[in-house]
């Protein structure tokens, strides 16, 4: 007689995407969260388009003698012009105003803003945290101020300056209302948000993006934005990570082959949006060499009807993150994590890796499965976007961040550690579930603006107690007879060593045959 079939269990629905294992426990169809508004295309480094209207877009060319609608036609460009192919980047935008029409620059203005993009040790407005420091999460505007993206963007650390197309920097930004009429264009860097608290509605002039925490996007330099509020959401925090000289990419996928970790089908372009009403006044944003200029215009920076091109802003949604990890032996490098990365000038470094770590299935059998202890060449920069992230110390909190410095002895938090030696367990078990951290890996060493140090009121430069590690005690000299064991490699080496000389004497070397 057959065994019966096991019961049907029917799988439990998870529409919260903060508690999900992956994206796919939600059973849906959609490329988007539920509540996401928009539409957009799908496909990592295509030269996507996009038209209001039908028809807009010519055909078989990019700047004929009248566009359709009597558009404009405007070329982007976020390469050199001959940059090898698969290296060059732009954009055609077809717009009912042209971008230069408007009333002239005011340089260096002031805001409210933090914002510090010279990282050269010549600089006396930054310095350098030694060993370890953790910031526990960075206030929120009180509700008696009205901070949006322009006020409200502060810089944390960084290496390297924008003027030399060479580096990277670390900010924050915490908002409580919408830019009004006011958008903004960084000219120095790509920027890649990550959005810890609150719900963002991304205007970009390529169409609409909707943000929400455990979704990053990544705006190119040059392209104007504007961060809104989303229904339901008061206020907003988030972290931003700009490269300056490089570009974000996708890690090579090595021997995993053709898929895994972020695939390219997930990240999703946003498609072709105007305002409602074009004729307003607006003011422009620009970060030019980490200082802040404006503009004045009597029109929308948002009216492209219709564009094409490979530099484009888009979003992706770390709970899709297909993880790899050892399934035999051995703790695998965080490299295994990189959702993104930039390069450096060094072919065999790169400037700055994300890295994702969330839900995942630990199973490495006869191994001590958290991180060992390691000093990484690598600073790290890590914030929690949700949950209960095993930081450093219990200050570690979303909205908070903590940071190594490259060469540092590091490792796990001295609990777990302590329980891992202890147990040693075998079991596959789900680690990590209902929380996402992320961390950036840089080649460089940071230096840190005053508003990290100090304005920002939750810096704490010594991080994890490094005293902690005192519970771990010197176990190799108490072995039961270590000393004799020591011992007796000493004379083994001395033997040996005395064997080898006799090669180097004749009589030696007699005297050695005849034993």
């Amino acid at each position: 007689m057959a065994a019966a079939a096991p019961p049907f269990k029917e799988k439990v629905v998870t529409t919260d995407l903060r508690k999900v294992f992956h994206y796919t426990d939600t059973l849906t169809r959609k490329p988007t969260r539920e509540n996401d508004p928009y539409q957009y295309q799908a496909g990592w480094g295509n030269h996507h388009q996009s038209e209001v209207i039908t028809g807009t877009l010519p055909a078989g060319q990019d700047n004929p003698m009248a566009p359709r609608f009597g558009l404009y036609t405007e070329a982007l460009t976020s390469s050199g012009f001959v940059a090898p192919r698969n290296a060059n980047f732009s954009a055609y935008l077809y717009r009912a105003r042209p971008s230069a029409a408007h009333n002239g620059f005011q340089a260096n203005v002031e805001t409210k803003a933090h914002v510090e993009n010279c990282f050269l040790s010549i600089n006396p407005r930054v310095e350098l945290v030694v060993g370890q420091a953790e910031w526990t999460p960075f206030p929120l505007p009180g509700k008696d101020e009205r901070v949006d993206f322009v006020d409200g963007l502060h810089t944390i650390g960084g290496s390297g300056d924008p003027n030399l197309r060479e580096g990277v920097a670390l900010y924050v930004f915490m908002i409580n209302t919408d830019m009004d009429h006011r958008a903004f264009c960084n000219a120095d860097g790509d920027f890649l948000l990550s959005a810890q608290q609150g719900v963002l509605d991304i205007q970009t002039e390529m169409g609409k993006i909707f943000l929400q925490p455990g979704e990053i996007c990544v705006i190119q330099r040059g392209i104007r934005f504007a961060i809104r509020l989303a229904d339901g959401s008061d206020h907003a925090r988030g972290y931003i990570v700009e490269v300056w000289g490089s570009i974000w990419e996708l890690p090579d996928l090595g021997p995993l082959g053709s898929h895994g970790l972020a695939n390219s089908r997930d990240f999703l372009y946003p498609t072709a949006h105007i305002d409602d009403e074009l004729h307003e006044k607006w003011s422009l944003f620009y970060k030019i060499n980490g200082k802040y200029s404006v503009i004045e215009q009597d029109h929308s920076p948002f009216d492209v009807v219709a564009w094409h091109g490979n530099v484009v802003p888009y979003k992706y949604d770390l709970t899709k993150f297909a993880s790899q990890n050892a399934s035999s032996v051995d703790h695998t490098d965080p490299s295994i994590n990189c959702v993104l990365t930039a390069k450096s000038h060094d072919p065999n470094t790169s400037l700055a890796d994300f890295l994702w770590f969330g839900p995942r299935w630990d199973v490495a059998s006869n191994t001590f499965r958290p991180p060992y202890l390691h000093r990484n060449a690598a600073t790290e920069f890590i914030a929690c976007l949700y949950g209960a992230s095993p930081g450093r110390s219990a200050n570690f909190a979303p909205g908070g961040c903590s940071l190594e410095v490259g060469h540092i002895p590091h490792g796990n938090p001295v609990k777990g550690f302590l329980y891992e030696k202890r147990v040693q367990e075998n079991q596959p078990r789900r680690v990590l579930e209902s929380q996402m951290t992320i961390m950036l890996e840089s080649s460089r060493t940071f230096l840190f603006t005053e508003y990290a140090r100090h304005s920002c009121g939750t810096f704490d430069n010594s991080g994890m107690d490094p005293r902690s590690w005192d519970v771990f005690p010197d176990e190799f000299s108490t072995y039961p007879s270590i000393k004799q064991i020591l011992q007796q490699v000493k004379l083994d080496k001395a033997a040996q060593k005395e064997r080898a000389e006799s090669y180097y004497d004749d009589e030696k070397l007699a005297s050695l045959l005849k034993k």
